[in-house]
C-alpha cells in the first residue's frame, strides 16, 4: 500500500499531504518524530521529507519532484499534466526560492507547535538546538524578530499581489494544481505567528484549498490554534 512517511511541521511534506488528499489517493499515514533517525536508516534514504512509498516499493522524495510525476503514477484527478507548463513551474520555484530565506525564519517558531518536537521535552531541546545552529539566533529571538521578517516577506514575495490574484482566479491558475499545494503549505504557518495577520484573500485561498483536497493543514497541532 502506499506510504508517506512525513514530519507533521514540514511544508514540503504538506504539499504532499494536500496533493494526495486531492487526487483521493489511500495511503498509510506515517510520521515521524524530530529525533527517528531510524526509519530514514530503514529506508535507506536521507534524512529528508517526504518520502512517498508507492504501491510497488518505488521510493519518491523531494516535494517538488513528488508534485510534478504524481500524475504518472496516478493519472486521474491531475495537478500537472495539462495544467503547468515547465515554464511556470519553474517560475514558480524560483519565486519561492527568492522567499526562502524569510518563509524559513518564519516557520521557525511555530513548529514546535506540532506533534514530533513540542510533544518532547527532549526532542524540543534538540529542534531548538538545531534553530540556532543554523540562524545563530534563538526560537525566542526568531518569535520577536518575526513583525520586521514579515514585513520584508510582503515585499519580496509580493504577498499583496499574490493574493489579489488568487482572489480574482480562486486558484493560481484558475483551478487547482500543484502550484496551490506548494502556496498553500507554506503561507500556511505564517497563520500561527502571534500578532501577524496575512492579507485576508490569502487565508480564504489557503482555507479553499484545505477544502478542495479534503486535507487540513491544522493535523498534526498539539493545540487548536
Amino acid at each position: 500500500m502506499t506510504a508517506l512517511y512525513h514530519f507533521w511541521w514540514s511544508p514540503e511534506a504538506q504539499r504532499v499531504r494536500l496533493a494526495l488528499g486531492y487526487k483521493g489517493i489511500v495511503y498509510e499515514d506515517r510520521p515521524i518524530a524530530f529525533d527517528d533517525d531510524e526509519t530514514f536508516f530503514a529506508l535507506g534514504v536521507a534524512r529528508t521529507v517526504p518520502v512517498l512509498q508507492c504501491d510497488d516499493g518505488t521510493l519518491l522524495t523531494d516535494s517538488a519532484t513528488i508534485l510534478r510525476q504524481l500524475d504518472h503514477y496516478w493519472p486521474h484527478r491531475p495537478i500537472y499534466e495539462g495544467i503547468l507548463t515547465a515554464a511556470t513551474w519553474d517560475a514558480l520555484l524560483g519565486w519561492r526560492q527568492s522567499a526562502d530565506a524569510l518563509l524559513t525564519r518564519l516557520h521557525a517558531p511555530v513548529l514546535p507547535a506540532y506533534r514530533g518536537i513540542g510533544d518532547s521535552e527532549q526532542n524540543l531541546a534538540a529542534y531548538k538546538s538545531e534553530v540556532s545552529r543554523r540562524f545563530g539566533a534563538s526560537v525566542e529571538e526568531l518569535s520577536n524578530d518575526r513583525y520586521g521578517a514579515f514585513g520584508q516577506l510582503m515585499q519580496v514575495a509580493r504577498l499583496r499581489e499574490l493574493a489579489i490574484r488568487l482572489a480574482k482566479n480562486r486558484f493560481y491558475l484558475g483551478q487547482p494544481s500543484a502550484a496551490d499545494m506548494l502556496l498553500a503549505a507554506d503561507l500556511f504557518p505564517l497563520q500561527l505567528l502571534d500578532g501577524v495577520t496575512l492579507p485576508i484573500d490569502l487565508m480564504y485561498y489557503i482555507q479553499r484549498v484545505e477544502d478542495t483536497c479534503q486535507t487540513g493543514l491544522r493535523d498534526g497541532l498539539l493545540a487548536s490554534l
